[in-house]
């Protein structure tokens, strides 16, 4: 991947063997390995033996999650707040294990539309409860900083 992000400045007429550039193929190929490391994550280690049996029937909420993606579109950043919410049906799953379920997801190329439903299904698979709702807030750098330019947009989807 440090070759192509060599070739990727090439490309847009910068030297890489620049004083400034020298490193940056290397450290943007670890910072895109970062971003993309949730294909390399599976729910079953994030778990973790974290669900247990409870005799909860209220709702659970973890909301204000910051998140972070990629949009796979343009390869620019979505950031935003994701909200989760489930009705335990015997079952609980410790608090932080949502947040690692939506970072896991966040951490691929995504759209927003399927980040929130993937986050919903996971938590379906996990706890299996009465029911289940994720909400996401995000921007989308790819309509801030090309395209319509518009910085004070947001975009809200739901998965039930």
């Amino acid at each position: 991947m440090t070759q192509a992000f060599k070739t990727i400045l090439q490309c847009i007429g910068e030297d890489p063997t620049r004083e400034g550039l020298q490193r940056t193929p290397l450290r943007a190929a670890k910072a895109l390995a970062f971003f993309t490391s949730g294909y390399e994550t599976v729910l079953n280690d994030i778990v973790n033996s974290a669900v247990f049996k409870e005799d909860c029937h209220e709702m659970v909420i973890v909301k204000d999650i910051d998140i972070f993606s990629l949009c796979e579109h343009h390869l620019v950043p979505f950031t935003g707040k994701a909200h989760i919410a489930y009705l335990p049906n015997g079952k609980v799953l410790g608090l932080s294990k949502l947040v690692r379920i939506a970072e896991m997801f966040a951490r691929r190329l995504q759209v927003q539309e399927r980040l929130t439903r993937q986050i919903a299904e996971a938590i379906n698979e996990v706890v299996q409860p009465a029911g289940v709702a994720v909400v996401i807030e995000a921007s989308h750098m790819c309509m801030v900083m090309r395209g319509v330019e518009k910085s004070g947009a947001s975009t809200v989807t739901s998965s039930v």
